[in-house]
């Protein structure tokens, strides 16, 4: 299995481009992101790669960085969710955002990928809030960029040491992770990018507080 490519881009089209390996032409698809990080023609690039393979081909799907990888292989665990509709997704939603979206079950953000309509924006809320918990706050990840309801970003160094130490205090209080994370990241949007570790977890704890009431 091919798990990485280092090569010389041949050439790129709207979602895929071809590696040059030592004469050897790959064809690489990958999200929207990647693709416009990536040098033009002629310029070397190095991608972490996924394969697919079915009965009539063999597909690659390449990443910038392991983090976009994970994403992708967790978001094609949900049913109706295949490679393409995955790779739409992280080209218009970074995968930090998708955490916080996926945490504070915010379906608007999920539906703005195309393809992906409400009733899979929720089922893809109700499958990955649990297991998502490593890769969001894994090596690299964060709490930002933070998502405001009409869609920017915000928040910088200060806001996401302030919402990991957040995290931590609602975790050491019994809380599970996922759990708190969603609560913060609401938290942050609620408040503002200013706000600090003792408002946050306040917040935090009010909305966890409702939700215990309500189960």
């Amino acid at each position: 299995m091919i798990a990485k490519l280092s090569g010389t881009i041949d050439s790129t089209s709207e979602d895929s481009l071809i590696i040059d390996v030592g004469g050897v032409g790959y064809h690489v698809f990958c999200s929207g992101r990647t693709r416009n990080a990536m040098t033009t023609a002629g310029g070397t690039v190095s991608l972490y790669i996924e394969t697919h393979v079915r009965e009539d081909h063999i597909h690659l799907f390449g990443f910038s960085d392991q983090h976009e990888q994970a994403w992708f292989k967790l978001l094609t665990t949900v049913q109706g969710v295949g490679a393409k509709v995955a790779l739409a997704m992280l080209s218009v939603i970074a995968p930090d955002a998708l955490a916080q979206a996926i945490a504070a079950q915010d379906k608007t953000v999920i539906t703005q990928a195309p393809g992906v309509g409400p009733k899979l924006a929720t089922r893809i809320m109700t499958e990955l809030k649990d297991k998502m918990g490593s890769i969001a706050l894994g090596d690299g990840a964060s709490l930002a960029p933070i998502m405001s309801p009409d869609g920017a970003t915000g928040g910088g160094d200060e806001t996401n040491i302030a919402a990991a130490d957040a995290v931590s205090v609602l975790v050491n209080l019994g809380y599970g992770r996922s759990d708190a994370f969603g609560a913060v990241a609401q938290a942050v949007q609620r408040l503002g990018p200013d706000a600090g570790v003792e408002a946050l977890v306040k917040d935090g704890l009010v909305k966890l507080s409702a939700l215990e009431a309500r189960a």
